[in-house]
């Protein structure tokens, strides 16, 4: 399986170490065009991305792979499943696509200017976005969560691991980061529609930072998609159900 993770964090910050092998799951994680060891390119696309992926996978020999997409690594899962890199996608506590005309109204307001940013003038948009490093993400991201997704953050160890996974997101520079956040604002250059595998959501019931509604919308744009709302969590849904989500990942895989 790959993972895709989540925004301007390395491919070092995992999840699952405890239950990957009684699974018999091999997790390969996959630092994005500027971010962590990966190679810059500047302008890149979803579709770049699927195909870097497709060329990791035939040089590994990672014959037919599942995905987990991360927060801001969703839409990139779910642009290898459209480019049919992929036999199936968990998306985790996902970025969804904001910009869709059905959250037209349903956004903050600082959240809307964001994403009307992002379409106007994109170059501009990645120059904000790069006045961001590993602490202002930490400082982001601990700020905005709940009190169930906090105790999970500032555990010791989750916060070394999570602190060390954005210093080295950034260790290139802002750019990847504002990159990918700027694809993940606008419009997705691909269509959801197209995406022929099996798709499982999962969100937590107090995050509010990751989609308007929790996913609903989109899990109904994808087909065949099933949505899993997790109690008692926001955010950090990867790291509280790693057994269930890799599980029902296995599942789905073609025999």
């Amino acid at each position: 399986m790959l993972l895709c993770p989540g925004a301007a964090t390395s491919r070092r910050l995992g999840f699952g170490a405890d239950v990957v092998d009684a699974l018999g799951v091999r997790l390969v994680s996959v630092d994005r065009p500027g971010l962590g060891s990966s190679t810059p390119a500047p302008g890149r696309t979803y579709a770049d991305f699927a195909e870097d992926v497709r060329q990791l996978v035939g040089l590994r020999g990672l014959a037919s792979p599942a995905v987990v997409g991360n927060s801001q690594g969703a839409p990139f899962a779910l642009a290898c499943a459209v480019a049919g890199v992929v036999t199936a996608v968990a998306v985790v506590s996902g970025a969804d696509e904001v910009a869709a005309p059905e959250f037209a109204e349903a956004l903050p307001a600082r959240l809307r200017g964001l994403v009307d940013g992002a379409a106007a003038d994109p170059a501009a948009a990645e120059q904000f976005f790069a006045r961001f490093d590993a602490d202002a993400m930490w400082d982001m991201v601990t700020r905005g969560s709940p009190e169930a997704d906090l105790a999970v953050y500032r555990d010791p160890g989750f916060e070394a691991a999570y602190r060390r996974a954005l210093r080295e997101g950034f260790a290139q520079g802002p750019a990847g980061y504002a990159r990918d956040t700027v694809l993940a604002m606008r419009r997705w250059s691909f269509d959801l529609a197209q995406i022929t595998v099996p798709v499982d959501l999962w969100y937590g019931e107090q995050d509010t930072s990751h989609s308007p509604d929790n996913g609903a919308t989109l899990a109904a744009r994808i087909p065949g998609a099933v949505r899993h709302l997790v109690p008692e969590i926001g955010g950090a849904v990867l790291w509280t159900r790693a057994e269930p989500i890799l599980r029902c990942l296995v599942g789905r895989r073609p025999a």
